[in-house]
């Protein structure tokens, strides 16, 4: 595995409907590097956000969805999304507020 920094282990934002429902709960989703793990992401989160404390992190594996073009067949990319739960008492992430 290669060695990961905290800023390449959170690759962007996930905004979709229903991560937003998650927002009043303090959980947030991220798409992650694929090898980057639970701990890794917990400590980039703290790290790039001050104030903030995870409580949890889960973490789930997209492969790649078969495509074609002509006779040829590929993969695309695979993925990793994290959901961050953060603690009671820690400050709200501002880059999700105001979507």
């Amino acid at each position: 595995m290669a060695d990961l920094k905290y800023y390449d282990v959170i690759l962007k934002p996930v905004i979709t409907e229903s991560s937003m429902a998650g927002y009043e709960n303090k959980k947030y989703t991220f798409l992650v590097h694929p090898e980057a793990t639970k701990i890794q992401i917990k400590e980039a989160v703290e790290k790039m956000f001050d104030g903030i404390t995870v409580a949890s992190v889960h973490t789930m594996n997209y492969d790649g969805k078969t495509k074609r073009r002509g006779m040829i067949y590929g993969k695309t990319a695979k993925r990793k999304k994290a959901i961050v739960q953060l603690t009671k008492d820690s400050k709200d992430i501002e880059i999700f507020h105001g979507v």
